[in-house]
């Protein structure tokens, strides 16, 4: 936290590699949360680099005293990806609105998506709602441990044990998640 004071200070005084390093620190994050509400790589890619571009225009707006820095640039991220998602002026149709419903052939997912599925699929239930409101809802610990009605504690030894959990059946993601967890903190 100490570092990231410094950190924010020097970006405030427009220091590029004040920059750069909070971008090497909080990109994964949130362009995981970006990915989330887009699904699109492409657009999540632009949206982070705009998010970061007004983390660098308004730093000066900043407050640690309203919060910490990471949750103010998740909120940039997600208005963002928001914004991006409801300004989609779709002038041409592009969906079929047939009457007929054609069957097609299911895409093949990514393997290791469907082995990181198979992975949570072995952890007990309350294990799996903790890491899916994390990870896949983009819900912070405090929003989380809310909706599972659990004190906060609790709810950060869920996802503790449920990383240590996937870390014996699926190493890659575990490296992510872990990544991901210490740019949350």
């Amino acid at each position: 936290m100490q570092n990231d004071k410094f950190l924010i200070e020097r970006l405030k005084n427009k220091e590029e590699s004040a920059l750069a390093s909070l971008y090497d620190k909080y990109a994964p994050a949130l362009y995981g949360v970006i990915l989330r509400v887009c699904k699109d790589e492409q657009e999540s890619q632009n949206i982070l680099q705009d998010t970061f571009l007004t983390i660098w225009e308004k730093s000066f707006q900043y407050n640690p005293d309203k919060g910490k820095f990471y949750t103010w640039s998740y909120r940039i991220a997600k208005n963002k990806a928001l914004n991006f998602l409801r300004s989609e002026n779709k002038l041409i149709q592009t969906d079929d609105f047939s009457v007929y419903n054609l069957e097609e052939e299911p895409l093949a997912p990514e393997h290791d998506y469907l082995k990181l599925k198979g992975s949570l699929k072995q952890l007990d239930i309350h294990h799996q709602k903790a890491l899916e409101l994390i990870y896949f809802k983009g819900l912070t610990h405090k929003e989380a441990h809310k909706e599972m009605n659990v004190p906060l504690g609790t709810f950060k030894s869920y996802i503790k044990q449920a990383l240590k959990k996937l870390q014996i059946t699926y190493s890659k993601a575990v490296v992510w998640l872990m990544i991901l967890i210490e740019v949350i903190r």
